[in-house]
């Protein structure tokens, strides 16, 4: 099993292999590189994305700037949005359904570490094949994370859900729900009485 498929799978791993070091410093300069582009460079912005992120659908936007890990560890669906500084730390899958919104300062971290930091130091440690383990993310559809939004490893977001400002999402969310906090946690369900028609005070 390679150092990538251990990685995936969840298991300990030395995220300084190489052939993980190499894609990680390729999906850096690629990061970098849209970073650099302006708004109205989209076919630019297109080639880097299409680098940066082969499994996703070629309909997303990113206003950037962004900070992506890996990039090959994501799949995004069709119609996304995300708004400026979005970080993906990517060791584990990351997965996003279709129209998805994430508002400014979003980042999901699939990474994890040992608590105890005589396993976390990095000391020769013949014991431990590494000083990383991960766990995915799963997005569904027509979810929107609000504006500082982290989601931690081993989260799905259930389809239609709503993820307020500053929350940092440590379990799993239930489809169609308005959760807050730090943690996070569910409000209430979102339900037709939300019809953005019966606010007459917005038209």
């Amino acid at each position: 099993m390679s150092e990538e498929e251990r990685m995936l799978s969840g298991k300990l791993t030395n995220p300084r292999d190489p052939k993980l070091v190499e894609r990680q410093r390729l999906a850096h300069r690629l990061t970098k590189l849209y970073n650099d582009t302006f708004d109205d460079e989209t076919e630019k912005r297109a080639r880097l994305l299409k680098q940066l992120l082969p499994n996703s659908s070629d309909k997303l936007y990113f206003q950037g700037p962004i900070f992506i890990d890996y990039g090959t560890h994501i799949k995004i669906g069709d119609h996304f949005y995300g708004n400026t500084n979005i970080t993906f730390l990517d060791s584990g899958q990351i997965t996003i359904g279709d129209n998805v919104l994430f508002g400014p300062n979003v980042t999901l971290v699939t990474p994890m570490h040992p608590l105890r930091y005589q396993d976390r130091n990095f000391v020769a440690d013949n014991s431990l094949p590494g000083k990383e383990y991960t766990k995915p993310i799963t997005i569904e559809n027509n979810c929107w994370l609000a504006s500082n939004v982290t989601v931690i490893g081993g989260v799905t977001i259930g389809n239609g859900s709503v993820i307020g400002a500053g929350s940092v999402v440590t379990r799993d969310i239930p489809a169609n729900s308005l959760a807050v906090g730090n943690p996070c946690r569910v409000l209430r369900q979102i339900t037709d009485r939300d019809d953005i028609r019966l606010h007459k005070e917005l038209f």
